[in-house]
């Protein structure tokens, strides 16, 4: 029995021994792993600060060696500063924000000092270096949460990766997206490029030629039997589609639908306009959700509708959620004739690419009594998904209000449901 006790007690101070060895082991790794990020947060800081004095300085330069050494030390301090971000525990959102920013001040940098255009530089970078002044301030206000810590980089690093509000990088991600657009704005053919990238994540099962044909006709009856020829695009389209070109009697026109899935995202038909046979709004709406129900886009809402003296042009947008909110961005349109309801013209690419929109967004009521002044009167409401300043797609109230006086002027306006900032004003003539 002694020897029992014994060994249990052998195995107990054993058990106490190793315990306190991975915990000091542990402790130890804590600090480790907090001095390294201690190290790269510094290093992150100065840089930044030092990135941007380097481009202030180099706006005090118009001799072209002097201005190329500058420009040099530019381009080598952007990626050193990417560097840092990169082993940064920063939200994925913050990060990319940085590198994409300070990436493309990095490669102007080079593209001047390897073309000689000095003078663009100095025109474009003096608001650049406002705002990386701005956006370094910001930092500085942001990390200086590392330090309040008492050395605990878990309580820091549990504050950077959040991507809400109470983050104290709210500020920073917002400028970094609205001085990307500002400061480095994409091109038409960069902007299509990278929405049409999206559609590469489609899992839809593929379909052949001749299925898309089917598909096609299905969609639009009128071109049934038609001549067609289908192309699929090269290997270095950002996505696979069929381009299907079509031709019945007088009618010409094309389709593109992707590979996978069928999903038709542009139709264009041509031929002679007929005379007005007398078809009203209703049916041509009624023609509309039709085709959307064959197409199997089916939570689209009417926007809007326009007319001229030859088509109905229809905007649509998705409908999200328990409160039906309208997701502004994942729109489509069609051109509907009038003389006979048929489809000229239909556009899905936006609808297909699907945003991600943030449902849990807080809907704070407004009194509007309050909000406006005495005498504004509020004809509409709804709620809608539109971008902020920021490029940030937000939950907002979406309000036609009218002033209650001789020139019965109104207004579009848009509120975020959760902090009532005014996201636009627009006058309605």
């Amino acid at each position: 029995m002694k020897s029992a006790i014994y060994l249990l007690s052998i195995a107990v101070l054993a058990l106490g021994l190793y315990s306190y060895e991975v915990r000091q082991e542990n402790t130890n790794l804590q600090q480790t792993v907090h001095a390294q990020y201690t190290n790269a947060l510094t290093n992150a800081s100065e840089r930044l600060t030092n990135l941007q004095e380097a481009i202030s300085q180099s706006l005090l330069f118009q001799d072209q060696v002097a201005l190329e050494a500058q420009l040099d030390n530019i381009w080598r301090m952007s990626n050193e500063f990417r560097s840092s971000i990169s082993s940064l525990p920063l939200s994925t959102e913050v990060a990319n924000d940085w590198l994409r920013y300070v990436g493309n001040i990095g490669e102007e940098a080079k593209y001047v000092a390897d073309n000689g255009d000095f003078e663009e530089w100095h025109k474009k970078m003096g608001k650049i270096n406002e705002n990386l002044k701005a956006l370094s301030d910001e930092w500085t206000v942001a990390t200086t949460r590392f330090y309040e810590n008492d050395g605990d980089f878990k309580k820091w690093a549990s504050v950077a990766t959040q991507e809400t509000k109470e983050s104290p990088f709210k500020n920073v991600s917002a400028n970094l997206k609205s001085y990307t657009e500002t400061d480095f704005p994409l091109t038409a053919s960069e902007s299509d490029w990278k929405k049409k990238q999206e559609l590469q994540n489609l899992t839809d099962k593929e379909l052949t030629k001749d299925q898309a044909i089917d598909k096609l006709e299905l969609l639009i009856p009128g071109i049934k039997d038609a001549t067609y020829t289908v192309t699929k695009s090269k290997e270095t389209a950002p996505y696979p589609f069929y381009h299907i070109q079509f031709v019945k009697g007088s009618r010409i026109g094309y389709a593109d639908i992707t590979v996978k899935g069928g999903h038709i995202l542009s139709f264009l038909s041509e031929r002679p306009v007929q005379e007005h046979t007398g078809i009203t709004q209703q049916q041509i709406k009624d023609r509309v959700y039709q085709f959307l129900g064959r197409a199997g886009y089916k939570d689209l809402q009417l926007v809007e509708m326009r007319e001229n003296h030859e088509a109905w042009h229809i905007s649509l947008a998705r409908v999200v959620g328990k409160d039906k909110a309208l997701v502004y961005p994942d729109g489509v349109q069609l051109k509907v004739s009038k003389d006979s309801g048929e489809l000229l013209g239909f556009n899905a690419m936006e609808y297909v690419q699907k945003e991600t929109v943030d449902e849990s967004q807080p809907v704070n009521p407004i009194d509007w009594e309050t909000f406006f002044r005495p005498g504004t009167i509020v004809e509409e409401e709804r709620l809608i998904y539109t971008e902020n300043d920021a490029f940030q797609l937000r939950k907002c109230y979406e309000v036609i209000a009218r002033f209650d006086n001789k020139l019965n002027e109104t207004f579009r306006v848009v509120v975020d449901t959760d902090n009532h900032d005014v996201i636009k004003v627009e006058y309605m003539p």
